[in-house]
């Protein structure tokens, strides 16, 4: 994976496919940094925060269209190795679940449980995982070394946090520092000719 040679013509369900993977990313990066806004923005106490960005419903709608974007990347991703895909979409199962447990612990409400008890924030960690794998397989494949450390700074992130070591400031600036790489990432890999996420078909294994 990763060679930039176009090995067979691309069929419409490659493009698709390809359009789609990486429709996921934008809109996972989109998401992240409005995330990066606020937490900007309260960090400094010089920006205004939008009414919009205010409104508790619209930021759940954010988290789940987050998991959806984050969705995408995983379904229609390209890997050469099949038990890594199907390994990779196990464990954004386990995202959704535990989703759907937040979503339950909080009434209907996600962020409440992750606002008062910061433990809960563990169950973020699959699906920072599953965007994390995104970024480190085109780490792999491109040369985007800034996917690896996405790789290995959304979980820590969350797992520090949840266990109440970082202050408020570094919370933030973690937040701030997710949301910049990824719209770098993102900048990095959607310009990319579309049969580089393809390669050489012939060379899959189920």
């Amino acid at each position: 994976m990763g060679e930039k040679i176009l090995f067979q013509p691309l069929t419409t369900t490659d493009r698709v496919t390809v359009l789609l993977y990486r429709l996921g990313i934008v809109l996972s990066s989109m998401i992240t940094g409005v995330a990066g806004f606020l937490a900007y923005a309260v960090l400094s106490g010089s920006v205004a925060i939008p009414p919009l960005l205010q409104n508790t419903t619209v930021l759940v709608v954010l988290l789940f269209m987050f998991y959806f974007s984050v969705g995408l990347s995983v379904f229609f991703i390209h890997l050469y190795i099949g038990k890594l895909y199907r390994f990779l979409k196990r464990v954004f199962y386990l995202a959704t679940a535990c989703l759907i447990a937040l979503v339950i612990l909080g009434n209907g409400n996600p962020l409440f449980p992750l606002s008062m008890t910061p433990a809960y924030r563990l169950l973020l960690i699959p699906v920072a995982f599953c965007l994390g794998f995104v970024t480190a397989k085109e780490a792999f494949c491109f040369r985007l070394y800034e996917g690896y450390l996405l790789f290995g700074l959304m979980p820590s992130y969350l797992l520090f946090s949840s266990m109440r070591v970082l202050s408020f400031q570094a919370e933030m600036t973690g937040i701030i520092m997710t949301a910049a790489l990824l719209v770098f990432f993102t900048l990095r890999k959607v310009f990319m000719p579309l049969h580089c996420d393809i390669g050489d078909k012939s060379a899959y294994t189920p």
